[in-house]
């Protein structure tokens, strides 16, 4: 799968005591409701990151993985994970600039293709 997106957040390498590292990353998509996505970069792939900065449009590749987990008190959890594997920039530089708006295009009105609407219809609806 593939998320594309303005880069909100570079996380710092994260090493484990078992010597495991991640690097984590914030992506905010362009929709009509953009989201923040959260994205893993495990092992060598954090290096990924490097040549990236806040601001910059990325189209990241992703896996999507879950997880069950059970609770000393028995209950069962569901956890999900985004993991990062390739980025690449897209065209259009850093997106924190001001963009200046631009005007709608104007239609000009439809006309009355009805051949049974009558012109002096009194009706409240």
């Amino acid at each position: 799968m593939e998320l594309q997106g303005i880069i909100k957040k570079l996380g710092e390498v994260q090493t484990f005591a078992s010597g495991f590292q991640k690097r984590e990353m914030v992506i905010v998509t362009e929709e009509q409701y953009p989201q923040p996505i959260s994205i893993e970069f495990l092992k060598e792939k954090g290096d990924l990151l490097n040549a990236y900065k806040e601001g910059d449009k990325v189209k990241v590749s992703i896996n999507i993985g879950g997880r069950e987990w059970t609770s000393p008190q028995g209950e069962v959890r569901y956890f999900n994970s985004i993991t990062g594997w390739r980025i690449e920039k897209v065209d259009g530089g850093n997106f924190n600039e001001p963009v200046e708006a631009r005007p709608a295009e104007s239609k000009p009105a439809a006309s009355n293709t009805d051949v049974f609407a009558e012109e002096d219809d009194d009706l409240p609806f």
